[in-house]
């Protein structure tokens, strides 16, 4: 197991004290290119939480994302919202999801997200 980067890992602590959404990163994370907004994650399971409870299908699953979050001590995980995987000059899915990527899984990483074209 990989050592999480410190600075990385006091970003997502400032995101969680501040309950701020409003940190744009960019992750390199098991080859996969993720990009958007950080949330901190009480937002995240809410955000999560309202778009199950509005599915007939997975509704049952909104509850559990209701539940506090996990653990003491530093982040161990960033949470994205209005974020997309980028694949070529594609960003997945385009209107952008919500992803949660373990901190210790991030090889890369840069402030800022990367906007994308379909042309």
């Amino acid at each position: 197991m990989s050592k999480p980067d410190e600075l990385l890992v006091d970003i997502a602590a400032l995101v969680e004290s501040g309950q701020s959404n409003q940190m744009s990163l960019t992750v390199v994370a098991c080859g996969a290119v993720i990009t958007g907004r950080l949330a901190p994650e009480s937002v995240w399971r809410q955000r999560v939480s309202e778009v199950l409870a509005d599915s007939a299908r997975l509704s049952d699953f909104s509850a559990m994302f209701t539940a506090a979050a996990h653990g003491e001590g530093p982040p161990r995980y960033l949470h994205f919202h209005v974020a997309r995987i980028l694949q070529g000059t594609v960003g997945i899915p385009e209107t952008g999801g919500m992803y949660r990527v373990a901190i210790e899984d991030v090889s890369a990483w840069t402030i800022g997200d990367f906007s994308y074209s379909d042309h």
